[in-house]
C-alpha cells in the first residue's frame, strides 16, 4: 500500500508535542476567538479545530497503548494518569466553548446543509445540551477507576504445571480433552477471579455512584438516559433495545438447549458443567489455527489479501509500523481493541492471543475494525471518522464471517476447516443471548440506583438464567456463577457499549448472507457502507450495505434461520 498516512498539519505546528495543556492551550484559545464572516470560514475553523483534535486523540491513544500493553509499568501509569488528571479537564471546558460557538454562529444554518456536516452539528447541539461543568471531575475519577479495573484484572494470574499465566493462557486448558484437567483449570481460573470479587464490587458501586451523579448534573433521571443522549443514539430507544431483549429470548434462546444437550450425549456424561463448554464434544484435541502472534498475523494478511488486496495491504501497513502487540502475557491489560490513530492514519490492534480459534478470530474481527479505519482516513473531518458503534462493530462481525471462505489457511485439514467453522456460527448463537444478558442487565442496574451488591446478584441470576440453556448445570458454583458479570469489561470501562454488538452481529450476518449470494456485490456494499464513516445516519449506512438496521422477531427469525441452514450444510 503505498500512501501517504501521516495527516499534514496545517494549523498546528508541525514539532508540536503535547506534554502539558499548556502545550495546546493557544490553539484553543484562538479558536474560540477567532471572527467567523462566512460560511467558508466556517468550514475552515471546522478543519482546523479537527486536525487539533486528531493530534490530542492520538496522544492520549498512545499513553492508553502503552499502559494496557504494560500495566505493571509505573511511568506509562503516570503518563496516561497525566493526561486524565491535568490535560483531559483542561480540555472538556474549552470544547464545551467551541461547540457553543459552532451553534450561535448564524452560518450554522446553511452549512447544515450539507448531510455530513447535519450530523455533526446535530452531535454538537447534543453535547451542548448534557455538558456540566460540575461533571469534568467526575468523569476524571472515573478514568481512574477504569484503570484501576485493568490493573486488577491485569494482574490476576494462575499457576499450572510450575508455570505462571495469564487468565486467558490458563484458559486454552479449558479446551483439553482431559476433563479433569478441564475442572482443575476452571477452578483456579474461578478462584483467582473470585479473589477480587470483593475489590472489584468496589470499583464497580464507585462507578455506580459516579455515573449516577454524571446523570443527575446534567438533568437525566438515570445514568442510562444519560448515556443514550450521550453516545448520540439518535436512531432507536431503549424500548427498541428491550425488543431486541424479547427478540433474543424468543428466537434464539430456544436454540441452545438442543446444542447443549447434543454436547452433553456426544461427551458422553451424565452432568453438563460449565468446564465442558469449551473442548470439542467429540473428543478431539483443540484446533490449533496458528504458532505465536507472528503466524497468526501472517496467515491473516493472506485472509484478508484473498477477499480483497487492499485488506491485506491494511493490515501489512499496520505490521511495518509496528501498531500490533497480539500475544498474551502478564501484566497485559485483558481483552482486545482496535485504536484508531487520526494522525497516523493506520490504528493500533491489542489483543490477548495464545493459540485458539477464539484469538483467530479476534484478530479477523478487530481486523475488520483496521479496515474501517483506513476507509474512512480520507474522509474531510476527524469527526466524519468516528463512526458509531453499532457500525464499528459492523465493520468487524461482518469480516469474521466474511473471512471464512480462506480459514483454509489455518485449517489445511477439511475436517478442522469444518469443524472451526461450526464452532464459530454455534458461537454466534450463543453470543446474541450473552450481549442481551449485560445489556438487560446494565438496564436493570441504572434504572434500579441504591440497589445494594445482593439485589445486583440476585437480579444478575434472574437475567442470565432466561438467557442461558438450562442443561448446564452449576451446582457447587454459586458463587462463580453470582459473579460471572465481574470479567465483562464493558461494564467497568464502556457501559452501554454492547448491544451494539448485537445489532452488528444480526447485521454481519446479513452481509454475509449477501456476500455468499454473490461475492462481488456483497464486498462492494460492505466496503461502500463503511466509506461512509459518520456522514450518514446508522440506517442508512446499514442501507449502502444492502441489509436492514431491524430488531423485529420475524427479521431476527430469518436470519438465525439462515445461520442455522449454514449449519446443517457443516454437518
Amino acid at each position: 500500500m503505498k500512501r501517504e498516512i501521516k495527516l499534514e498539519r496545517n494549523y498546528v505546528e508541525p514539532d508540536l508535542e503535547i506534554n502539558d495543556w499548556k502545550d495546546i492551550e493557544g490553539y484553543f484559545e484562538e479558536l474560540d476567538s477567532r471572527s467567523i464572516d462566512s460560511v467558508e470560514n466556517l468550514r475552515n475553523w471546522f478543519h482546523n479545530r479537527s486536525e487539533l483534535e486528531a493530534i490530542i486523540s492520538e496522544n492520549m491513544a498512545w499513553r492508553y497503548i502503552n499502559m494496557t500493553c504494560d500495566t505493571a509499568n509505573e511511568e506509562y501509569t503516570k503518563s496516561y494518569q497525566h493526561f486524565v488528571q491535568n490535560i483531559q479537564p483542561e480540555i472538556a471546558p474549552f470544547s464545551d466553548k467551541l461547540n457553543r460557538k459552532v451553534i450561535e454562529c448564524p452560518f450554522v444554518d446553511e452549512l447544515e446543509k450539507d448531510e455530513a456536516y447535519f450530523i455533526l452539528i446535530r452531535e454538537i447541539r447534543k453535547a451542548v445540551e448534557i455538558f456540566r461543568k460540575e461533571n469534568i471531575p467526575l468523569f476524571t475519577e472515573l478514568q481512574t477507576l477504569s484503570q484501576k479495573f485493568s490493573q486488577i484484572s491485569g494482574g490476576m494470574t494462575v499457576e499450572h504445571g510450575g508455570k505462571e499465566m495469564t487468565l486467558q493462557q490458563a484458559a486454552v486448558y479449558l479446551q483439553a480433552t482431559d476433563r479433569e484437567l478441564r475442572e482443575e483449570i476452571y477452578h483456579k481460573i474461578a478462584d483467582r477471579r473470585l479473589r477480587d470479587t470483593q475489590p472489584l464490587n468496589e470499583v464497580f458501586n464507585s462507578m455506580i455512584e459516579l455515573r449516577t451523579r454524571v446523570a443527575k448534573n446534567a438533568g437525566f433521571q438515570n445514568f442510562r438516559d444519560y448515556m443514550f443522549k450521550s453516545m448520540g443514539r439518535f436512531d432507536y430507544t431503549p424500548e427498541d433495545c428491550f425488543n431486541f431483549h424479547d427478540s433474543v429470548e424468543s428466537q434464539v434462546v430456544p436454540l441452545l438447549n438442543p446444542l447443549a444437550m447434543e454436547r452433553k450425549e456426544a461427551l458422553g456424561i451424565d452432568t453438563l458443567r460449565p468446564w465442558d463448554k469449551a473442548v470439542d464434544k467429540e473428543g478431539r484435541d483443540p484446533l490449533k489455527p496458528f504458532e505465536g502472534g507472528r503466524d497468526l498475523l501472517e496467515k491473516s494478511i493472506e485472509c484478508f489479501h484473498r477477499i480483497d488486496p487492499f485488506l491485506g495491504d491494511c493490515l501489512r501497513t499496520m505490521d511495518e509500523m509496528g501498531h500490533l502487540d497480539l500475544e498474551s502475557r502478564t501484566g497485559k491489560a485483558p481483552g482486545g481493541y482496535n485504536y484508531p490513530l487520526y494522525e497516523s492514519g493506520a490504528p493500533f490492534i491489542f489483543m490477548n492471543a495464545t493459540s485458539t480459534v477464539r484469538d483467530m478470530v479476534t484478530l479477523m474481527h478487530e481486523g475488520g475494525h483496521a479496515v474501517h479505519s483506513f476507509l474512512v482516513s480520507d474522509l474531510e473531518l476527524t469527526d466524519f471518522k468516528s463512526t458509531p458503534s453499532e457500525v464499528a462493530e459492523l465493520a468487524s462481525m461482518s469480516m469474521e464471517l466474511i473471512s471464512m471462505d480462506h480459514w483454509d489457511l489455518f485449517f489445511p485439514n477439511p475436517d478442522d476447516l469444518l469443524r472451526a467453522k461450526k464452532e464459530h456460527l454455534e458461537q454466534i448463537i450463543d453470543t446474541l443471548p450473552w450481549v442481551a444478558t449485560i445489556d438487560k442487565f446494565q438496564h436493570w442496574i441504572y434504572e434500579n440506583h441504591g440497589h445494594n451488591t445482593e439485589d445486583r446478584t440476585a437480579s444478575w441470576l434472574d437475567i442470565l438464567d432466561r438467557f442461558s440453556d438450562d442443561v448446564t448445570q452449576w451446582d457447587g458454583l454459586d458463587e462463580n456463577k453470582s459473579n460471572l458479570w465481574q470479567k465483562q469489561l464493558h461494564l467497568f470501562e464502556v457501559p452501554f457499549y454492547y448491544i451494539e454488538y448485537g445489532m452488528a452481529q444480526l447485521g454481519a450476518i446479513a452481509v454475509w448472507k449477501k456476500y455468499r449470494e454473490d461475492k462481488k456485490a456483497g464486498l462492494d456494499g460492505y466496503i461502500n457502507a463503511l466509506k461512509l464513516g459518520s456522514t450518514k445516519t446508522i440506517p442508512e449506512v446499514y442501507e449502502a450495505a444492502g441489509i436492514r438496521f431491524d430488531f423485529s422477531k420475524d427479521y431476527i427469525a430469518e436470519l438465525i434461520g439462515f445461520v442455522r441452514d449454514e449449519l446443517k450444510g457443516l454437518r
